[in-house]
């Protein structure tokens, strides 16, 4: 449903709906119909759970990446079963969640089979959130990692150019009565879409984000994408864990380390063309059941409120999601204009 509104207010959609539109603008630019179908609802997902930086925000970007060539709209992703509990996923030069969602229910049998499953997903592009790609197999009473490396704009600690990407991680358990705890993070002191809004809206940025062009510390989105870089989080510790993802995204799949994306040959594109691994473990081949596994967790919950913590993670995501089904997802009007303009 679609809310009446004027030139200058916001708009009220379903998220039926906005997954529609969003479809439509895919299809448009280059899409596949079952490409435009899952990133059109991976998006709309993302901008109803809250985030702004993963959300409409990214729609140009896809629209330029898919416009330019330097993805392919239409690849069928190829799903090799290499081992007991090993995927292989080639993502064709295309999007990574068409990919994953190739394989999903493949891993989650193989998980509850094996006890465990990995999924490493290569050629691919990954510029979505990275909580909607774990979520699912929490929900399906499994824990899940994931971790993505990304396009390089982050100095390693105690270096002076880029090498990393932000390298995203994201983590997922199941809870009792079908809720979900996860967390999703960059390696980075603030996600590349974060200082792309700041910039956008001409916000200052706390200390410790990143550097200026000439190496300095800066507090200024803008200097930070001019030829700057951002930090790691928690200095070497962040620098460390950025690697691993490198390793675990990039050499295991068979892809490109974040310092390696070359995107010069196609005018416009801004995607990362590396890989994903998704590491899946099935919890009650440790605890005898769900139900103890969960419990187990309702306990840590607890624990973590008895110390003090006033949110869990995720836990915005959550009330924003609630929110949009009672009364639809708001979209400022310039951002309307946007998308009807794709």
């Amino acid at each position: 449903m679609t809310v009446a509104h004027s030139d200058d207010q916001a708009v009220q959609l379903s998220l039926h709906d906005l997954i529609s539109t969003l479809e439509a603008i895919l299809l448009r630019n280059g899409a596949s119909g079952p490409v435009a179908r899952v990133l059109a609802a991976n998006c709309a997902s993302a901008e109803r759970d809250g985030s702004q930086s993963h959300g409409l925000f990214r729609m140009a970007g896809y629209v330029k990446n898919l416009r330019s060539g330097f993805v392919d709209g239409r690849a069928v992703p190829q799903v090799r079963d290499v081992g007991s509990a090993f995927l292989l996923i080639d993502a064709g030069n295309g999007y990574a969640r068409p990919a994953l969602e190739a394989a999903i229910e493949l891993a989650i049998d193989k998980a509850r089979s094996a006890g465990a499953c990995i999924l490493a997903i290569g050629n691919a592009h990954h510029n979505g959130p990275l909580w909607l790609d774990v979520e699912p197999f929490a929900e399906a009473g499994l824990i899940a990692l994931s971790v993505v490396n990304s396009v390089t704009y982050v100095v390693p600690h105690g270096g002076h150019k880029r090498l990393y990407g932000t390298n995203p991680m994201a983590f997922a358990v199941p809870r009792a009565d079908g809720q979900v705890l996860l967390f999703d993070q960059a390696t980075a002191a603030m996600a590349h879409g974060e200082v792309r809004i700041a910039a956008r809206e001409s916000k200052i940025l706390p200390e410790g984000i990143g550097l200026d062009a000439s190496g300095q510390p800066t507090r200024s989105p803008q200097a930070i994408l001019d030829g700057g870089a951002l930090l790691p989080f928690g200095g070497h510790k962040g620098s460390s864990i950025a690697m691993m993802i490198d390793i675990l995204a990039g050499a295991l799949t068979g892809s490109n380390f974040s310092h390696q994306v070359d995107w010069s040959a196609y005018p416009g594109a801004e995607s990362a063309h590396t890989g994903q691994t998704i590491i899946l473990i099935d919890p009650t081949k440790g605890n005898g059941s769900l139900r103890m596994f969960t419990g187990r967790i309702e306990e840590l919950v607890e624990a973590m409120a008895g110390a003090g913590q006033t949110r869990l993670p995720g836990e915005r995501r959550l009330a924003a999601r609630k929110l949009a089904a009672e009364r639809g997802i708001a979209i400022e009007a310039e951002t309307w204009k946007q998308l009807q303009a794709l």
